[in-house]
């Protein structure tokens, strides 16, 4: 122990194991973070989507922070919604038979380019007479624009930004470029100010109920924008840390620490066992790894934790199991391993205590600089169309991004930030298994 504690101190001496390990811990607080935030089933179900789930956010929007380095100020995302928005105003009177319910959705619109899209949610609570609603626009400077009149079944969804009609009344611009445009403007820019979506609704019941929401998409959302589904990437980033970690940390133990274990057992026990490992290893050494775990995710499962299974499957019998049979081979002949056969020590607590420690300080930096090569091959396998389903990881966001056309349409957030995540979990791990490979490796130690 006093010799581990004293290599560890070492470490002091190398800046690159410094910010390698601040690297590492950096991510592992995140990784921490995301599991506690965001529930595991939680993280699944967001990644997953479906009805309701993403119905607010902007489709395919910047990072909110992009608006840093730009001189345009792009517009985020803005909800009003009669049903939980105490400001939003809401005046109902009830008549003999009929309801008239008015619902005034105002905002300061402050922004230097137009929103992505407009969209209105409309819930009606009744038994059997739907309700009548009409939408009008109020610009700042007056104009009132009225959008549809339309009956209200229990849940509508109107999309001002497909209304083809309402293009046409606009002069042929998309509704929210001619909406929030200055009049005789051209190339149009937007109208600053105060501006009011006014629902005028009537209630054929005594009981019934009528609500608005309005949800003017921005083109800049959250810490890392959002995808074609309106996916928060945030999302991902966050729960393809542990999964990273976890990937490349369980597949770097499973396959050093297996094929460590087999080479000291093959070279004590020697014969049959030793050859039956020798000739296994090199079958598996002709055996193409990535066409196999292709071929598995195609036929079998593409779970992440059969592909782990499968790659710490074929990592057991790799090259590394000569290289420490090598070494064991010259373990095996020292003083101290015959003294222990001498007093009687049996077979296997020769080689758990007498081979394998000798040789675990060579196999640290090694295993160290091995956790990233998994993480960068889980990335891969995503990238190949064959990344978990279900769960939300680096890869999966970059695979999106290509099948999408990410970087055709100027959609850069997209691949930069699980690729500058990689880069940073590779750096990490490389920098800090350099530098104990120094400190563990008397022949690269500086004289």
């Amino acid at each position: 122990m006093k010799a581990w504690r004293a290599r560890l101190r070492e470490l002091r001496r190398y800046p690159s194991a410094i910010a390698g390990l601040t690297l590492i811990a950096l991510l592992v607080l995140l990784a921490v973070y995301a599991m506690v935030a965001i529930p595991y089933r939680e993280a699944v179900r967001l990644w997953q989507g479906g009805e309701g789930v993403w119905t607010d956010n902007p489709r395919l929007a910047m990072p909110r922070w992009i608006n840093l380095f730009t001189r345009t100020d792009l517009p985020p995302t803005l909800v009003l919604d009669s049903a939980g928005d105490p400001e939003v105003k809401k005046r109902v009177e009830r008549g003999d038979g009929d309801v008239d319910v008015t619902v005034s959705l105002a905002f300061d619109y402050t922004y230097d380019a137009f929103p992505n899209e407009l969209s209105i949610f409309l819930t009606a609570d009744f038994k059997e007479l739907s309700p009548f609603a009409t939408l009008i626009w109020r610009a700042p400077d007056g104009r009132e624009v009225v959008l549809q009149r339309r009956s209200v079944r229990a849940s509508e969804i109107y999309r001002v930004s497909q209304d083809a009609d309402l293009t046409m009344r606009l002069g042929g611009r998309k509704p929210e470029v001619g909406l929030f445009a200055r009049p005789l403007t051209e190339p149009p820019r937007p109208l600053k100010g105060r501006y009011e979506l006014l629902v005028e609704g009537i209630l054929f019941e005594p009981e019934a109920e009528l609500d608005a929401k309005l949800v003017v998409y921005g083109q800049v959302h959250g810490l890392a924008g959002t995808d074609h589904l309106r996916r928060d990437i945030t999302v991902a980033l966050l729960w393809g840390t542990p999964l990273a970690l976890s990937f490349g940390l369980l597949a770097a133990i499973g396959s050093t620490l297996s094929t460590l274990i087999l080479a000291a057992i093959g070279v004590w026990y020697g014969r049959w066992v030793d050859g039956l490992f020798q000739r296994i290893t090199e079958v598996n050494l002709i055996l193409p790894v990535l066409p196999i775990l292709i071929m598995v995710g195609i036929l079998y499962s593409r779970s992440i934790w059969v592909m782990l299974g499968v790659v710490i499957l074929l990592g057991v019998f790799s090259a590394s199991i000569k290289v420490y049979r090598a070494m064991f081979l010259q373990i095996k002949e020292a003083p101290y391993v015959e003294a222990a056969r001498a007093y009687g020590a049996g077979n296997l607590r020769i080689v758990f205590l007498y081979l394998v420690p000798r040789v675990i300080p060579i196999l640290v930096p090694q295993f160290v600089v091995l956790i990233p090569a998994f993480v960068f091959l889980e990335a891969t396998l995503a990238v190949l169309g064959l990344g978990d389903p279900i769960m939300p990881t680096w890869g999966k966001v970059l695979d999106d991004a290509y099948r999408n056309g990410a970087l055709y349409m100027g959609h850069y957030y997209w691949v930069l930030a699980p690729s500058v995540l990689l880069i940073v979990t590779g750096l990490g791990f490389a920098m800090l298994g350099f530098a104990l490979d120094r400190v563990f490796n008397p022949r690269l130690r500086e004289q």
